[in-house]
């Protein structure tokens, strides 16, 4: 059956919104929903090991966040200005897609200035508008390329998502980032795998799963809100993303010998169903996908998945949707809503088995 945008409403109270993250990271709740019967346990995270045994299989993504969130000034007028990074366009030329706030201040040959001295300073060109609020920059720098990067850390904020209504913390800068994050490159961290600590990871080593990573970065488009009521018509924006040799031949095993391959978070799930084979195996990537995943879908290589509960009509709850079946999802979110789980990206999680 074809579903539409409202059937994916639902009312969300405000007061179960995470907005800081928990002390001790892998000791969030956790829903267990088995997607063949619909039945609901209530555990918490470290309980994840109950239902993992030797040769099963957990797909990571080691995206690492960029301090994307930047505060400058605009030239002459000195107006304040905030600049969210959005990709890297172009290595050598500095060029960047990005949004600005306020838009309507900023226009094609605009200089924005960053950094309060000589020493930390960064200047920006605006050399296109993309969309209402979207602009390329130029920033022009000629030093290296690893002084440049080193500025953009230095200036830089954690990028937390706009719902957490607070100046990020020393805290945010390590909690808002998983424990395996390798490659930057993300805007957003994958919410399902900040509940892992090492003393989780080594566990799982011990018992015998394996945990290959693939690298999706996360960019602002997976939040974007739907606006068509028919599904198709709504457009993703697109990820860059690396699945290598040696990970496919982990997981296709895994799927050869029946094992559980579970993907942590929508992320991943996107990314190892966008190069299928004709067999249904997983084949090495480096590339894009603009992959959106809704209800009625075919999974071919998951068969179990970890993910945070989202916020309603979200891309991120229409791809869970279409794992866990629509109506098992949406009552196991009447269920956590009941019993007062916490949502978004400090929030609880959901194992769909």
């Amino acid at each position: 059956m074809k579903l539409k945008l409202s059937q994916f409403n639902f009312k969300l109270p405000e007061e179960l919104l995470a907005t800081d993250p928990l002390i001790n990271r892998d000791e969030a709740r956790m829903m267990v929903v088995h997607k063949n019967t619909g039945k609901i346990e209530h555990k918490v995270f470290k309980d994840i090991l109950e239902y993992f045994q030797e040769d099963d299989v957990m797909i990571l993504n080691d995206t690492k966040v960029i301090p994307a969130r930047l505060y400058g000034n605009k030239e002459k007028t000195g107006a304040k200005i905030e600049v969210f990074l959005m990709r890297e366009l172009n290595k050598e030329s500095r060029l960047w897609d990005v949004l600005v706030d306020p838009a309507r201040k900023i226009r094609i040959g605009n200089k924005l200035y960053f950094g309060d001295n000589d020493d930390e300073e960064l200047v920006a060109e605006v050399i296109d508008n993309t969309t209402s609020r979207g602009r390329t920059l130029r920033f022009l720098h000629d030093e290296s390329y690893e002084e440049f990067k080193s500025k953009i850390e230095l200036l830089g904020q954690t990028p937390l998502p706009k719902y957490i209504n607070r100046e990020p913390t020393e805290e945010d800068d390590k909690k808002y980032q998983t424990v395996y994050a390798k490659h930057k490159g993300a805007v957003a961290a994958p919410s399902a795998g900040l509940h892992f600590s090492k003393i989780m990871l080594k566990k799982l080593e011990i018992i015998g799963v394996h945990l290959p990573a693939i690298t999706l970065h996360i960019g602002l488009g997976t939040f974007r809100p739907v606006e068509v009521e028919d599904l198709s018509k709504h457009k993703m924006d697109s990820e860059q993303f690396f699945i290598s040799d040696t990970v496919t031949k982990t997981i296709n095993k895994a799927i050869d010998t029946k094992k559980r391959v579970c993907a942590i978070g929508t992320t991943a799930i996107r990314a190892i169903e966008t190069p299928v084979s004709s067999y249904g195996t997983l084949k090495p990537y480096q590339g894009w996908t603009n992959k959106f995943i809704f209800p009625p879908y075919k999974f071919q290589i998951a068969n179990s998945l970890l993910t945070n509960f989202h916020n309603p009509k979200s891309t991120v709850l229409m791809a869970v949707c279409a794992f866990g079946g629509h109506e098992t999802i949406m009552n196991a979110y009447k269920e956590a809503i009941k019993e007062k789980y916490r949502f978004m990206t400090y929030g609880d999680c959901m194992l769909i088995i």
